[in-house]
């Protein structure tokens, strides 16, 4: 086994004891990182000149990381997989960055996503698609493609994501590893570039929760920088998430998880909800209390809809500066307006046009009320009822997606009614609760996930709780293998 499929203890330890230097380190990873890059076309920037560094009592100290491509990295080529910042190089490093450097942290790459995260698939990147590394012909999912895809294959231990609706989340169920989002603020914003503001986290993608929580551990702390940051100086994750655990109680939505609810269900479906049906025995086993509620099918239907509207409409606003006069390549034309519109014309992927079509229209005076306001109010009713639960319940339980990775000429949604199943994660972004998701199995050689969602600002028991799960159950550490082709 390569010591970089280790976890971030066992190889902080090998640094220590001088098995292994973190030059050797470096090297190693980067050496993976671009035979990974060959094989799944996860990154956009490899830094060739990376060099190990001091290693001092810190855990992430020498150790080599990834970074989506949408967090400023001083010096290094930051694109946010577009053509608008095909060339961009940042003078400043995201708050998230210059912690982790603090720490000892040794950036060796920049990964692919779905152009400015507004996609769920990895397919949107300018540099191509992200393939998984479990089967080349299915998606990681997004738009955190390339940091799950790279951590799955074993170049380091963590990678940084960001998530808007599910694009840490989804992608670690589709790639076998942990995605953790905390709660929103607990990790500054300032240097991500920005898609949807009130929904956008910054996260982690590692192999182990215990890993997930020592990095934001690193990545954590308010910054005047960032207004919706918040003061968690007193919340010390790597702690509490080892700790003996209590009581728990939790739920999941009978809407979403009976398989009656889906008359057309195919095989994959129905292994997937027997699944994590066995992942509620075990939670039982563990003496927690695990109860089936219900949410008005409506409401949860109306999610991913409410999900488009409000997010299209922050993506217009964030994105309105992307106009090639002051920084990115320079469209052509005989003025600054022929400029512009050759820029975003030419710049942007079909997808992205059309979600900025999406949020310009919702927007309009005109249409404000009965889009935008509207969705704004059903968001609200969601955040309601999870806080309801969350009166009585530790965390929420669910399974993640409607079974594996999808392939990539596969309809996400083939399967009727299946919409909310798909999308609930989303609930984890209208509310800024932390969430996770770990691995839980696997249907035809393919990892599924499984994910717990808590109250805002209770991470800490929301991680214990998971690291428990987790342990009772095989998946830790698992790196990409079986079928490649």
């Amino acid at each position: 086994m390569s010591i970089l499929q280790k976890s971030i203890t066992e190889i902080h330890e090998a640094l220590k004891n001088k098995e292994i230097t973190s030059d050797q380190l470096v090297a190693e990873s980067l050496q993976k990182c671009h035979e990974v890059e060959d094989e799944y076309n996860a990154f956009v920037t490899i830094v060739d000149d990376a060099k190990g560094g001091c290693v001092t009592d810190d855990l992430l100290s020498g150790i080599p990381f990834g970074v989506k491509d949408n967090y400023s990295t001083k010096d290094i080529l930051s694109t946010a997989s577009s053509n608008t910042l095909k060339d961009y190089v940042p003078f400043y490093d995201a708050t998230s960055i210059e912690n982790l450097k603090k720490s000892g942290a040794i950036i060796v790459g920049k990964t692919a996503m779905d152009e400015f995260g507004l996609g769920g698939t990895g397919t949107t990147a300018h540099t191509g698609k992200i393939l998984n590394p479990w089967d080349k012909t299915r998606m990681c999912a997004g738009s955190s493609s390339g940091s799950a895809a790279s951590v799955a294959s074993g170049c380091y231990p963590y990678a940084l994501g960001s998530d808007t609706g599910d694009s840490i989340r989804k992608p670690a169920a589709y790639c076998g590893i942990v995605g953790y989002k905390p709660t929103y603020g607990m990790i500054s914003r300032y240097g991500l570039f920005a898609f949807a503001s009130s929904l956008d986290h910054c996260g982690v993608l590692t192999r182990s929760v215990l890993d997930a929580a020592i990095v934001v551990d690193a990545m954590k702390g308010k910054d005047p920088n960032d207004m919706t940051s918040w003061d968690s100086s007193h919340i010390n994750l790597t702690k509490a998430t080892t700790k003996k655990l209590g009581e728990v109680r939790l739920c999941y939505i009978k809407e979403l998880c009976d398989i009656s609810n889906y008359p057309h269900a195919d095989e994959t479906l129905k292994q997937h909800l027997a699944n994590f049906q066995e992942t509620i025995h075990k939670c039982e086993d563990l003496g927690w209390k695990v109860e089936e509620v219900s949410i008005d099918k409506q409401l949860l239907d109306a999610l991913a809809s409410v999900y488009v509207v409000i997010s299209c409409a922050e993506a217009t606003s964030n994105l309105s500066n992307l106009t090639g006069i002051i920084f990115g390549p320079r469209g052509k034309g005989n003025n600054w307006e022929e400029m512009m519109m050759d820029h975003r014309t030419n710049g942007f992927s079909q997808l992205i046009k059309r979600r900025l079509v999406i949020g310009s229209y919702v927007l309009q005076k005109e249409n404000q009320e009965r889009y935008f306001k509207n969705a704004q109010r059903v968001r609200r009713l969601l955040v309601d009822e999870w806080k309801r639960l969350y009166e009585k319940y530790d965390a929420v339980i669910l399974p993640v997606g409607s079974g594996p990775a999808k392939k990539f000429d596969e309809d996400v949604d083939m399967i009727d009614n299946t919409t909310a199943l798909e999308e609930h994660l989303q609930i984890g972004n209208f509310g800024g609760f932390p969430s996770i998701t770990i691995p839980n199995g696997f249907i035809d050689n393919l990892p599924v996930g499984v994910n717990l969602t808590a109250n805002n600002y209770n991470d800490e028991l929301l991680l214990n709780i998971a690291y428990h799960l987790e342990a009772s159950m095989p998946y830790k550490n698992q790196i990409a293998g079986g079928r490649h082709e």
